[in-house]
């Protein structure tokens, strides 16, 4: 099969099927998403501002990054009791749509705006020593790597209006606590107008994503929707 044959939509149904609908690795997919999250509190920890500087209710707001690793993990753990069926036939109720409508929201949101954050000032990151090494090229990496776990979501997720605008309130209200209370993600430089405003344009681009991304909960007075079918190896 050449590249212009492959249907990444169809390969992605296949690696969902196959990752998250099989009982080991879903826990191995489980464990290591909770190992980044724990890696990525860690940073906040040792962080200037940390978490330590801030009332606990607080946190999910100031570590971006762990916040969006912990709403996959309890996204993807919703599939244990549908171990042994299709993934695209997990069920689905309002509050998992707002759960993985919320785990896609912030993956999309905090994975681009890594990759951009540090890019806007590559003379303070980019290099090959030993700190550049992780913290440009594998920040970068893992937290692209945000986006790939962001495509597995609406495999078996589904969304609601009602989910989509909780979504855009609380990721705007995220950015009103990043920028207008100073308690962004800690750079080597101090954040502008321009990160600022990528940011809350990030936040509507994530839940335009979502949009389009999710099929959505079926309404219970009409037939639900079909779910696609899986695609064999």
């Amino acid at each position: 099969m050449g590249l212009r044959d492959f249907d990444l939509d169809a390969a992605v149904d296949d690696w969902a099927e196959y990752y998250l609908g099989n009982g080991p690795s879903l826990v191995v997919f489980l464990v290591l998403n909770a190992a980044a999250f724990l890696v990525g509190v860690s940073f906040y920890v040792h962080s200037d501002p940390a978490l330590s500087d801030l009332p606990t209710f607080l946190y999910p707001l100031f570590g971006d990054s762990p916040t969006a690793l912990a709403l996959m993990t309890l996204s993807a753990a919703t599939l244990l009791p549908n171990l042994g069926r299709r993934v695209a036939d997990a069920p689905v109720n309002r509050p998992l749509a707002y759960l993985h409508t919320l785990a896609f929201v912030w993956l999309v949101k905090y994975g681009v705006w890594t990759v951009v954050a540090l890019n806007l000032r590559p003379d303070l990151y980019v290099g090959f020593s030993g700190a550049a090494l992780w913290d440009y090229w594998g920040i970068m990496l893992t937290h692209a790597g945000f986006l790939a776990l962001a495509l597995l979501v609406p495999r078996y997720g589904a969304t609601t209006k009602g989910a989509l605008g909780f979504a855009l309130v609380l990721a705007l209200v995220n950015d009103v606590f990043d920028y207008g209370l100073g308690y962004y993600p800690p750079l080597k430089y101090e954040a502008g107008a321009l990160l600022a405003g990528i940011t809350v344009a990030l936040s509507f681009l994530a839940v335009f994503l979502a949009s389009r991304a999710f099929d959505r909960l079926s309404d219970p007075r009409r037939p639900p929707r079909e779910r696609p079918a899986s695609h064999n190896r």
